[in-house]
């Protein structure tokens, strides 16, 4: 939590699920907006198993390193991000190859 109120700026909305931790996010200077995910999954435009799906695609590849440096973390994250949103022509171009 520390690290959001350190890094995102004032004023910033962050979708969260409903647990209790996030609710000190407002009084930081921050839109909150929450989801309870024993109701429904999506309310509206707020979602968060986008985040949830991108760590389960990110952390499936990177536990194959074997550990990252913290130096070079940021770099690995930045190509997960591009693998995951380009992973149905990435998908498309690999069946077409093969």
């Amino acid at each position: 939590m520390t690290e959001t109120v350190k890094r995102v700026r004032r004023g910033s909305i962050v979708y969260t699920d409903r647990w209790r931790g996030y609710d000190s996010l407002m009084f930081c200077g921050f839109r909150h907006l929450s989801i309870d995910h024993s109701f429904k999954f999506k309310q509206g435009k707020v979602y968060i198993n986008g985040i949830e799906g991108f760590w389960s695609f990110a952390m499936e590849r990177l536990i194959k390193h074997h550990g990252i440096s913290k130096e070079k973390f940021l770099y690995y994250i930045k190509e997960m991000e591009w693998r995951y949103n380009h992973r149905s022509k990435i998908y498309m171009i690999s069946s077409q190859v093969t």
